[in-house]
């Protein structure tokens, strides 16, 4: 019998442009708030345990989505593709350390969608940059690779050089829409609508795809829009979505390079994609003002499901929800 090996997704970091952490008044205000809940529902129920009350917290009151910049992580069996390098591909450093990267005999797989600092900022701090023995492979659909990772390790930014890291850097200037093997995962740049020129990524691996959308504005989203960069989004079974505005906001921000969920939701149930994260979160946004989102998209996701019976048609199910960060999607 032929065994094939499942694509897992993790998502390291889920935020855009900036880091946006919890502030201690924040987590201590959210505490005593859930505290609070806790003993009062416990009052009517005794039999309500802790657990039962956490897993019944949706994530603006309890964790939250997430503050760090974009890292994805896709995985089928022992073969690892790392979508950009945010502050969230800091922790997985540490736990390649665990590994062969650990001991100067790991190799690393990265492909970096664009060059804005929230998807380079945890380079600095991935550990096994500086392991002597590691090979990093950098891929891209530029002939700046090396060039942007030389001025990231140089002074005044940065006090280790670009020389002094001890793994060895492979660069690949990519060619656009030809796709690249790495073991059991194929990923395919596509181009995105965005300022300064940024390439998704569609990853295929164990019979499944995922387009990898994130920085785009969405401006092209009908099929003759979309022209050579629409195999990107057919016959996935998960989009990353670029998700960094409500609806109104991402009109009032055009050409600034995001999207908002709706927009993505549309495309979803154009292009028959079973599954739709929303990502790359607004600094700006506190978790609260994260789940108004969620309630909007929701109220819009509604309202074209009634127009569709109205009209005596049949809307295509769509999973959608709004990315956490440290979340694991897995495909058998």
């Amino acid at each position: 019998m032929l065994f094939l090996m499942g694509l897992k997704v993790r998502l390291l970091g889920v935020r855009g442009s900036l880091p946006s952490p919890l502030v201690p008044g924040e987590i201590e205000n959210r505490i005593r708030s859930r505290l609070s809940e806790f003993v009062e529902l416990t009052r009517a129920n005794p039999a309500l345990t802790l657990e039962e009350f956490m897993a019944s917290l949706p994530p603006e009151k309890l964790g939250g989505f997430g503050g760090n910049t974009p890292c994805i992580e896709y995985t089928c069996g022992n073969d690892r593709l790392i979508v950009d390098g945010g502050s969230g591909i800091r922790t997985l450093g540490f736990e390649l350390m665990k590994g062969p990267c650990g001991q100067g005999k790991g190799e690393v797989h990265i492909y970096l969608t664009h060059f804005h600092w929230d998807h380079l900022i945890g380079f600095p701090f991935f550990v096994p940059l500086f392991i002597p023995g590691n090979l990093i492979h950098i891929y891209g659909v530029s002939n700046q690779l090396e060039s942007v990772f030389r001025t990231l390790f140089q002074r005044p930014y940065f006090p280790v050089s670009y020389e002094q890291l001890g793994a060895k850097f492979v660069f690949h200037s990519l060619p656009p829409r030809v796709p690249q093997k790495l073991g059991e995962i194929t990923f395919t740049p596509y181009q995105l609508d965005h300022p300064d020129p940024c390439w998704g990524v569609r990853v295929e691996a164990g019979g499944k795809a995922v387009a990898h959308c994130v920085d785009s504005e969405a401006t092209r989203t009908t099929e003759d829009q979309l022209g050579p960069d629409l195999p990107l989004y057919q016959n996935a079974d998960l989009m990353i979505f670029d998700a960094m505005y409500t609806l109104g906001e991402a009109i009032e921000k055009m050409n600034w390079g995001h999207s908002a969920a709706t927009i993505g939701l549309d495309i979803a149930i154009r292009q028959k994609i079973k599954q739709v994260v929303f990502m790359h979160h607004d600094p700006a946004s506190s978790d609260e003002k994260i789940q108004q989102a969620v309630r909007q998209t929701l109220r819009y996701h509604e309202s074209q499901i009634k127009s569709a019976r109205r009209l005596n048609e049949t809307l295509f199910s769509v999973d959608w929800s709004f990315a956490t960060e440290g979340r694991i999607i897995t495909f058998e």
